[in-house]
């Protein structure tokens, strides 16, 4: 909360502003996961060409045709996990393609991507990786690419997609 006080010698005046602020936590328990972060393309501004716009796993953002990307508030996805150290996990996508729906046509985004090293493609084929933290809790990241049509309508897009753990 702000207070701002002030006084003068012709009399004082008071004056309060207060703000909301948002809080959250997410608890992992053994052999589950949870996505703390939403995949995010960021602000685009779409031309008469079609194009498209790729978040990376590790953040970066990138574009093909005559796109224009605006500020930094895109941002791959991220979960985190907990699992025994050494252990196996499948991670596969309930579909390898999903389309974002607005005002506009619908737009899909495709190619999956988690990060790893090397970085691996996600498809519905599950993947294997190997808990390496002695804890047994890990993260990951995952981005995508979108395909944006020529002259697409501006406003907000949003789909779903599923993502799958199976721990062994």
């Amino acid at each position: 909360m702000c207070a701002i006080f002030a006084s003068c010698a012709s009399g004082a005046w008071a004056q309060n502003a207060a703000e909301q602020g948002r809080s959250q936590v997410g608890v992992v328990t053994p052999l589950s996961f949870i996505q703390t972060e939403e995949l995010s393309f960021g602000q685009i501004i779409a031309s008469n060409t079609a194009g498209t716009v790729t978040v990376a796993p590790d953040g970066s953002r990138t574009r093909t045709g005559n796109i224009t990307l605006l500020g930094a508030s895109h941002q791959p996805a991220e979960f985190a996990g907990m699992g025994a150290f050494n252990q196996r996990v499948q991670v596969s996508l309930g579909s390898n393609s999903i389309f974002l729906t607005g005002p506009g046509v619908r737009m899909r985004a495709r190619t999956f991507v988690i990060g790893s090293t090397p970085t691996a493609v996600l498809t519905t084929t599950p993947r294997v990786f190997r808990i390496a933290g002695a804890t047994g809790a890990f993260r990951f990241p995952v981005g995508a690419t979108l395909e944006v049509g020529a002259n697409q309508a501006p406003g907000t897009y949003r789909g779903t997609w599923t993502i799958t753990l199976n721990y062994q």
